[in-house]
């Protein structure tokens, strides 16, 4: 096809307002002539081309208009007609060959369509455009202006004009992603990170992550290329370091630090070390950085995800099938939407079905997905995938079972359910059980059927052995008792046995002899007597001081020692009393023991209730009733006789009683 002498101009891109009233017939007859124009100018020859293309100036608006809104409403502002995505292409080779000419357009030189275009295309085909005019006067000079100007706002802070900061910053990353020579150019000097670092106090937290990711992508660039640039990496780690460190020691919160977010949400101290290892750089100043920096990573330090999308979800009623199994794809797993929004933060151009392939490719590791996109080292078939396809935003309905009426089946090809049980084939199953053996309600019993009755003669006798009155033996104070039988000590036992023995007499003597040497104060510990007891004995002053509070507050382990340790040797002179008397002269004067406490209630010893006793039932003394008719004492007797046996021993035994035979099972 020969070309026309005169080529007609493009027509600039439209943008969205004026997009939305092209109807569709016109809208492709617009991609048609935009298409034939762009084959047109592809199809000249290399001197031709220059200039025709470079002398029209519409092609490079047509460019720079395309790109710029495509970049910001995505590729699909074309459609997905095959006419769009061949002209996609046209526009990728015509602006390949502008920037290859010796004089390219100044309009395809500023940074703005440059970022615009590597967000377009992805870095692999961006950088092989852009890494041939890098170093064209008017490139450095665009750069220039805009690194000015964003430190400038970098330092402002929270005066300045966040939105604008944060809009050039996003539009700048993907030109510092595709180029490392960018990169390069912004690092240059302390004055932009230092910048970086200091707007990130700033709190506000969509500004934040895009500062963090623009740090990254500027160290991450200046280890790739050509010849990655490691000493200038090694003073930005140094930069780094120090920030971080200064921030440690004069905040209180580790939130306003940027070096601490970006070496905990980043891959980037990893990503370092492994480009220096595979360049075969032995510095150990990266190392010895990197190691300081890791020291800032905060608490639980994995990439944390995003703010979940809540994804509207089918709920069709039907039954689930395998085929519906397997359309539940990533799409509707929230963890893989979570991932797909982590990498979106640093590659923005990238679709979420491509993301998801690349997740599925390389296990979920979110970290080694952002170090192939870095590194470019994608497999050939991921290589040369759409990279802004995006998930389907739906899935089919399940189809539920039709509900129309259906026929009952025959019989023969459905046979009903058969019940089975434990009585299947048994006598009345089988109808073999004899007619005597049924019978209609409840069966007639026989007396000799009936279980005989309990003889209470029987058990009347059992009960008669049976002593109401004898009380079961009570063996708390057995091992008190001096008759009590002990079980004789082990032979491990008998010499520690025979050591307390010796240390227990050697106590109890002391303390017989003066109790004053157990005292519990200074001077007594100090004693000569005090001195040789805890030589004698073995023990501290504290056991021995111990030992007599023991013995003061047990008062039969005194008797026990004095029985034990006494010296008694069994001679007796005089055998005293042991019954109680109220007076010398009993049995002289029963009288006069009716005087001491004839009147008295309380005196019950124990001849309290024997003979002559003041109000007893013995015979002799004044009270009794049993004394002399007309006598004032004993009618007085008799009647108060009555008055005190409820507080007295009858009352009580006689309801015990009852209380005995009533256990027994039979009460009289």
């Amino acid at each position: 096809m020969s070309t026309p002498s005169v080529l007609p101009p493009f027509v600039p891109f439209p943008e969205a307002p004026w997009r939305d009233h092209i109807v569709p017939a016109e809208w492709e007859a617009c991609l048609s002539a935009w298409l034939t124009l762009s084959e047109a100018y592809i199809s000249l020859t290399g001197d031709e081309f220059e200039r025709r293309a470079l002398k029209d100036e519409s092609v490079a608006n047509f460019l720079a208009s395309l790109v710029r809104e495509a970049a910001a409403h995505g590729r699909a502002v074309l459609g997905e007609s095959q006419p769009a995505l061949l002209l996609f292409r046209q526009c990728y080779s015509l602006t390949k060959r502008l920037l290859q000419t010796s004089d390219p357009p100044p309009l395809l030189l500023q940074w703005e369509f440059l970022s615009d275009f590597s967000r377009v295309y992805g870095k692999a085909r961006a950088s092989a455009v852009i890494g041939g005019i890098f170093h064209n006067a008017l490139v450095d000079t665009s750069l220039q202006t805009l690194k000015e100007s964003l430190i400038l706002a970098l330092d402002s802070g929270a005066k300045g004009d966040l939105k604008y900061l944060e809009s050039c910053l996003k539009r700048l990353n993907h030109l510092i992603h595709a180029s490392p020579d960018t990169a390069e150019f912004f690092l240059v000097g302390s004055d932009f990170l230092d910048g970086l670092i200091s707007c990130y106090k700033v709190t506000n937290i969509s500004l934040r992550k895009t500062i963090v990711a623009t740090a990254y992508l500027c160290l991450v660039g200046l280890t790739e290329g050509t010849t990655p640039k490691f000493s200038i990496l090694s003073d930005q780690l140094y930069s780094l370091k120090a920030a971080a460190d200064s921030h440690k020691t004069t905040s209180s919160s580790v939130d306003d630090s940027m070096v601490a977010e970006l070496v905990t949400v980043t891959p980037i101290l990893k990503l370092v070390r492994h480009r220096a290892e595979q360049t075969g750089s032995n510095n150990k100043r990266i190392e010895s950085f990197v190691a300081g920096l890791e020291q800032h990573r905060k608490p639980g330090g994995n990439i944390r995800p995003k703010r979940l999308v809540k994804r509207k979800v089918d709920k069709g009623k039907g039954i689930m099938t395998e085929e519906d199994q397997d359309e539940i794809g990533p799409e509707m797993r929230m963890h893989r939407m979570s991932q797909i929004s982590q990498i979106q933060d640093l590659f923005p151009d990238l679709g979420s079905e491509f993301i998801s392939r690349l997740l599925d490719k390389y296990e979920d590791n979110t970290e080694q997905v952002v170090a192939h996109l870095l590194e470019d080292s994608l497999p050939p078939h991921l290589a040369s995938a759409d990279r802004t396809k995006e998930l389907s935003p739906s899935r089919p309905r399940r189809k539920s079972h039709s509900l129309a009426p259906r026929s009952t089946p025959p019989p023969a090809s459905h046979p009903l359910p058969q019940r089975r049980n434990i009585h299947d084939d048994d006598a009345l199953d089988t109808l073999s059980v004899p007619l005597s053996n049924l019978h209609f309600g409840k069966r007639a019993t026989t007396a000799t059927q009936l279980s005989p009755a309990p003889n209470k003669a029987a058990i009347l006798s059992a009960l008669s052995s049976f002593d109401a009155d004898d009380d079961e033996h009570d063996d708390t104070y057995d091992a008190a008792d001096a008759g009590a039988v002990l079980p004789p000590p082990s032979s491990s036992l008998e010499k520690e046995e025979e050591d307390d023995d010796a240390s227990e007499e050697l106590l109890y003597r002391a303390y017989r002899a003066s109790p004053q040497t157990f005292a519990r104060d200074a001077a007594t510990r100090r004693s000569a007597a005090r001195a040789d007891l805890r030589l004698a004995t073995g023990m501290t002053d504290e056991a021995v001081e111990g030992w007599a509070v023991m013995l003061a507050r047990t008062p039969g382990r005194m008797r026990r020692l004095e029985a034990k340790y006494g010296g008694f040797s069994g001679e007796q002179d005089v055998l005293s009393a042991t019954a109680w008397r109220a007076n010398n002269n009993d049995d002289e004067e029963g009288e006069g023991e009716s005087s001491n406490h004839g009147g008295s209630n309380n005196n019950r010893g124990r001849g309290g209730r024997g003979r002559g006793g003041g109000r007893g039932r013995g015979r002799g003394g004044g009270g009794n009733v049993a004394g002399p008719a007309g006598d004032k004492d004993t009618e007085n007797a008799r009647r108060h006789k009555e008055a005190n046996k409820g507080s007295k021993a009858n009352h009580n035994r006689r309801d015990q009683r009852a209380k005995k035979m009533a256990r027994g099972g039979f009460p009289g």
